[in-house]
């Protein structure tokens, strides 16, 4: 608590009076928002005078047909200001400055609340009693075309199917009016304004209501919330069996109950690129945990999947069997790598039930094997074998020694699903097991309102790569990452590979796949890239056959005392700092052009290294080598001085490089 500046909370009067218009504005009063509730609820957002978005719609309307937005009559409003310290789990940084000011504005039946950061703004409505919501308009309206980036649904089909999809695809970069109007897009979604400001649309605090698609059918500046409809009738079908899929739906969205808080729609404001790297804001905007998750555990998880059990030279046929997976773990414990995963393929295909073990696993084996070598397992599960026992298959397999689930293929967001994912959360907890959710919609503040959920997948990750064709550009994607997927939370985006492609060499391989760009790109991800549960992709005997790349990767955290966005520009660089404990990591990444960065470390780096900030500090550098422009797993490890705080490096086309202070 003593870490915990006291709440500066002001209740400035609960009016008597129907409140008309409002303005709130950010605590350094840079960023303000007006507030309108006339004929319609509109709220506007500035930075500095210059307006971000103009006035967009803010309604919800019921199965009933009333409106609650323009019309209603608002009764009163609150004031509240925040100005605190909060300890963060398993995060990009241990302590989170939670500073605000908000407004409260209340009426009968629902309150609206605005929140407005020294970095961006949200807002939420809070309902007094049970509704059922027909649909909700969320507008976001820009005084010009903006340029945006967005990952549209995968599928063309029409709306009612892409709101089945696994939130998995490239961005697409263009104007907003230019925006497909039969396509819907999963957040977050980040769009340039003018002034190179950047302005990232996502939402937090979302535990039992559908998950906000973006849309425009207009063609105008203007985006707007799409929402699944509640689904009627599911079915158990697709992969293997294990996906629920929905054959029809209901006239509305949401069914919820008395007092119910609906997730904050977020606006988050970056003057620079960079800052977008370091955002907080999804966490500081979700419900606190309850209770104590001292024992949640993050760490580095061996992969079984990606790699195809790929071993080399051993005696035995690799495969899903125990003499594999004792190698695994053998190569974890040997590195200090805290996991190993068993993917699909340790239950029996096709029946949906984690009782059911195929004949080549011995999970009571290789928990106490494991056990003996400090190493924990994770099981991967499809997510209608994991539903339909929940409680069972938890309890069965933490007696066991189970750690955690890899729990897959929800590919929905609408609210039943999305209730599922806290109810995997809350009973997983209950027996002391971590969760990673993959087949999974972006991350909107679970992890911190459950600490013991490590990671979500949502991102086009390095799997992708196993069957991408040659002209698949990956690495234009890694570096717009950081700049839109990465704001709303952790990606089990998997890397780590051995076997590093440039360009015109790199084709799609099943049994021995590769990554695009260089080998220190992969090392520049595992600080780049946010996952507190983070995966070894490749097979343990290419690691053994690298070991200087393993002892640095093995080496690394996996969560961070603070994170800096020191340069960047979306979709062609990035570059950041983190600290655990008195090492600074910094980390850059290049699109397919090769750079010289300079790297300008902040006072917080510099003197960490150095007592005098003008002496020459000393840094292991992992860097692309002269020939990693035609092979890509060409790289050099040295120590470097760096003087005044700057470091230049070159970086080969897809490249990237680490600094290890």
């Amino acid at each position: 608590m003593k870490r915990i500046l006291v709440l500066a909370a002001a209740l400035c009067g609960v009016l008597s009076c129907q409140v008309k218009d409002c303005e709130i504005a950010s605590p350094n009063g840079e960023i303000k928002v007006k507030v309108e509730t006339g004929e319609k609820f509109l709220w506007s957002v500035s930075l500095n005078g210059n307006v971000l978005l103009e006035p967009s719609e803010i309604a919800l309307v019921l199965d009933d047909g009333t409106v609650y937005g323009g019309g209603a009559k608002m009764t009163g409003a609150i004031h509240r200001r925040a100005n605190r310290t909060l300890p963060a789990q398993n995060f990009k940084r241990a302590e989170v400055l939670d500073k605000y000011n908000q407004i409260t504005l209340r009426s009968q039946d629902f309150d609206l609340v605005f929140r407005v950061y020294d970095d961006g703004a949200a807002y939420r409505f809070v309902t007094k009693k049970g509704v059922t919501v027909a649909s909700e308009k969320a507008e976001f309206a820009f005084p010009s075309d903006y340029k945006v980036w967005a990952s549209y649904v995968r599928t063309e089909r029409p709306w009612h199917e892409q709101f089945y999809n696994s939130f998995e695809n490239l961005y697409s970069i263009f104007n907003v009016s230019e925006w497909d109007p039969e396509r819907l897009a999963f957040l977050p979604v980040t769009v340039s304004a003018e002034d190179g400001v950047k302005i990232c649309i996502t939402e937090s605090d979302l535990l039992n209501y559908p998950g906000m698609y973006l849309s425009n059918p207009s063609g105008s500046c203007s985006l707007e919330g799409v929402y699944a409809p509640y689904p009627k009738d599911i079915e158990q079908g697709d992969h293997n069996m294990l996906q629920g899929v929905v054959r029809s739906r209901e006239p509305f969205i949401y069914k919820g109950t008395e007092g119910e808080a609906l997730p904050w729609r977020v606006v988050i404001v970056a003057k620079e690129d960079r800052q977008l790297t370091e955002s907080d804001m999804v966490w500081r905007l979700a419900k606190p945990a309850e209770g104590d998750f001292s024992w949640v555990r993050p760490g580095k998880v061996a992969w079984d999947w990606w790699n195809d059990w790929n071993l080399k030279g051993v005696p035995f046929q690799p495969g899903v069997n125990n003499d594999t997976y004792k190698y695994y773990i053998d190569f974890a414990s040997a590195n200090g790598i805290e996991y190993v995963i068993l993917d699909e393929g340790w239950a029996v295909n096709l029946k949906a039930d984690l009782f059911q073990v195929v004949p080549e696993i011995d999970l009571p084996e290789l928990c106490a094997y494991a056990a003996e070598r400090n190493v924990r397992l994770v099981l991967w599960a499809g997510y209608w074998a994991f539903a339909r026992d929940m409680e069972a298959v938890c309890e069965h397999y933490s007696k066991m020694g189970i750690a955690g689930w890899k729990i897959d293929f929800m590919n929905r967001d609408d609210q039943p699903m999305v209730a599922f994912y806290e109810q995997a959360a809350r009973t997983a907890a209950k027996y002391g097991q971590i969760v990673d959710f993959h087949g999974a919609f972006k991350p909107a503040g679970l992890y911190r309102t459950w600490p013991n959920v490590l990671n979500f997948e949502g991102v086009y990750g390095l799997e992708q790569l196993k069957w991408k064709p040659k002209d698949h550009d990956q690495v234009t994607y890694d570096v717009i990452l950081p700049f839109v997927r990465y704001v709303a939370g952790p990606a089990d985006y998997t890397q780590g590979a051995m076997h590093n492609a440039t360009r015109e060499l790199y084709y799609p391989s099943w049994h021995e796949p590769m990554s695009q760009g260089t080998r220190c790109r992969q090392l520049a991800e595992y600080i780049i890239f946010d996952a507190p549960f983070t995966m070894l992709c490749d097979s343990p005997t290419n690691y053994e056959a690298e070991p200087e790349c393993t002892s640095f990767i093995a080496s690394l955290p996996t969560v961070w005392d603070e994170t800096i966005g020191l340069d960047g520009k979306i979709g062609e660089y990035v570059v950041m700092a983190r600290r655990s404990g008195s090492h600074w990591y910094v980390g850059a990444m290049t699109d397919w052009n090769e750079r010289d960065i300079t790297i300008e470390l902040p006072e917080a780096v510099r003197g960490a290294a150095a007592e005098n900030l003008r002496a020459a500090s000393v840094a292991t550098l992992w860097h692309d080598g002269p020939a990693a422009n035609v092979n890509g797993e060409d790289y050099l490890s040295e120590t470097v001085a760096i003087e005044d705080g700057r470091l230049t490096v070159h970086l080969a086309p897809g490249g990237g490089c680490v600094a290890v202070l």
